[in-house]
């Protein structure tokens, strides 16, 4: 028989603190903070309403992970790309150019894509355009520049305008400026949500020339007209002032348009490159030309100063100088004068150009002496002839002067120096070659006894030297000459009341069977005191042409005193 079972009775006794709880036992608690309560465990039904809700939000953020990543996240992926930040570089503006009067010759323009629609960047270009200035002369002075590029994926592989010719090119480092960069922001839509100027762009300097552009298209017009009409294939002039280096005018014939180069016309560009005038060459800095008698001059101050004459040695011309052949007697060498000029005088010779009396000064005949070719070298290269005018930027040609050596070098198969090339050299024929910038700074030494260093930037300080070993007493003979070719010598066509200069002209011919000449004038104004100093020059006339340097000047002083008088001052 089983008997039931008896329930436990629970008999742990309660402490009365544990029941009995008042304002005098509840000491330090702090009841604010629920200190001295009692707690009670939570029930199972609110744990199973907080773990449902925590499942339901995990499996709610788990959707929309999914729906981000999986469904959508190639194209949330290309919005993040596209919504960012992009350092853009804020152009600087290229320094202006102006001629020494202030008249703009190369500025900048901004155009928007409305003004221009060949330029790219937007509403408006990212960079001003280079603008240039529509005066004739002035191409090879000023030159052009390449603007900023893009490749094809839109991104600059040139940040700048780069000098390619002329001032630009020169003092590309002056005229840049620099660049600035700025922060932009963006959107998927290619809004722009914010800008931020990092570094402001910084201006090039402005450059002002020694040039004048009105004096300098005066210039240009009148060699163009006469090279056209003569069948030259280009001409060149320079004025240089005498006192400063500093170049007034400094123009070639044929030039380009610089505003069309900038802009990449394609039909002008084939059209200048398929010139056989060659537009792009600067043929007053690198024109190289047989200068024929404009070098006279400093042979007779090689000659007075080296003593073979005196101011008072009189030397006849009768046409020519018959030099006996040892080789063979029957057969005498002939060296003839343009004409038959008489007894002269070294002012007279100057006046007229005589090749007889320079042939007996350079090489010597009979009883007259003469310097060499070895001084013959030495003078020309005292006035600036054979070397880099030292132009910065611009010229390079260093030309010719023949010796010796020279000859070995160039004619191997006939090396021998003669006395017949002595008397050519002395008279600027052979192989002597000077670029017409050489030639003015060698008439500008003439003119001042210093020999200056050409220069385009305005109100520059001389830079120069007084013409080695020469006196300038003997300087003043040869200007004595050269005044004397303009009042009774053959250079009459500039000899005006208005103003007085002193010149020598010059023929020489070139080509195989010298077929064509080159025509020069060199000289300064005024005679009194000297300021300015020219040379120009015809390139490859047919010969025997009766265009020269003389009606060039004339014309070109008339010119002046129309427009310009105050260069005649």
């Amino acid at each position: 028989m089983l008997w039931p079972r008896k329930r436990r009775k629970f008999t742990d006794e309660i402490a009365p603190d544990e029941i009995l709880l008042d304002s005098s036992n509840q000491g330090g608690f702090n009841r604010d903070q629920f200190e001295g309560r009692m707690e009670r465990a939570l029930s199972r039904r609110s744990l199973m309403v907080a773990g449902a809700v925590v499942a339901l939000l995990s499996v709610g953020l788990l959707a929309r992970a999914g729906n981000l990543q999986l469904w959508q996240g190639v194209a949330y992926a290309k919005q993040a790309q596209d919504n960012q930040l992009a350092e853009d570089t804020l152009f600087a503006d290229r320094g202006e150019i102006l001629d020494r009067t202030g008249r703009p010759l190369a500025y900048n323009e901004r155009q928007s894509a409305t003004d221009d629609p060949s330029r790219k960047g937007g509403a408006e270009a990212d960079f001003a355009a280079r603008v240039y200035a529509a005066y004739r002369g002035v191409a090879h002075v000023v030159g052009y520049a390449k603007s900023p590029a893009k490749d094809q994926n839109g991104f600059y592989y040139r940040d700048s305008y780069s000098g390619v010719a002329g001032a630009e090119e020169a003092f590309n480092t002056e005229l840049a400026g620099v660049n600035g960069d700025r922060l932009t922001e963006t959107d998927a839509r290619g809004k722009v949500v914010s800008e931020s100027t990092v570094r402001p762009p910084q201006s090039g300097k402005e450059l002002t020339l020694s040039v004048d552009a009105a004096v300098s298209q005066g210039l240009y017009d009148i060699l163009a007209g006469y090279a056209s009409s003569a069948r030259a294939t280009g001409a060149a002039g320079v004025v240089m002032d005498v006192r400063t280096g500093e170049i007034l005018a400094m123009v070639s014939y044929p030039e380009y348009e610089p505003a069309k180069i900038e802009q990449g016309d394609k039909a002008a560009l084939a059209a200048y490159n398929a010139d056989t005038n060659l537009p792009f060459l600067d043929r007053a800095t690198d024109g190289l030309y047989a200068p024929g008698s404009i070098v006279k001059p400093v042979m007779a101050a090689a000659g007075l100063t080296e003593g073979v004459i005196t101011p008072n040695t009189q030397i006849i011309s009768t046409g020519q100088i018959s030099v006996p052949n040892p080789y063979d007697p029957e057969h005498p060498s002939i060296f003839k004068d343009w004409r038959v000029n008489g007894l002269m005088t070294v002012r007279d010779a100057i006046a007229v150009s005589s090749d007889v009396f320079f042939y007996e000064v350079g090489g010597g005949f009979q009883n007259q002496k003469g310097i060499g070719i070895n001084k013959i070298g030495q003078y020309l290269r005292a006035f600036g002839l054979g070397s880099d005018a030292g132009l910065a930027g611009y010229s390079s040609k260093t030309g010719t002067i023949p010796s010796p050596a020279w000859k070995a070098t160039t004619f191997p198969e006939d090396p021998t120096w003669r006395l017949g090339d002595t008397y050519h050299t002395a008279i600027g024929q052979y192989g002597v070659q000077v670029t017409p910038l050489q030639a003015v700074r060698m008439i500008a030494a003439v003119a001042s006894g210093n020999l200056l260093t050409p220069t385009l930037i305005a109100s520059s300080t001389p830079q120069g030297s007084p013409v080695a070993g020469v006196d300038q007493a003997d300087l003043e003979i040869v200007r004595e000459g050269m005044r004397q070719g303009v009042t009774k010598g053959i250079a009459t066509a500039i000899n005006f009341g208005f103003v007085h200069p002193a010149a020598k002209t010059g023929t020489a011919q070139v080509g195989l069977h010298n077929e064509k000449q080159n025509a020069w004038m060199v000289g300064f104004w005024p005679y009194e005191n000297p300021h300015y100093a020219y040379a120009v020059v015809l390139e490859h006339l047919p010969a025997g042409s009766t265009t020269g340097g003389s009606i060039i000047m004339s014309d070109f002083f008339n010119w002046l005193h129309t427009n310009q008088p105050q260069y005649l001052q």
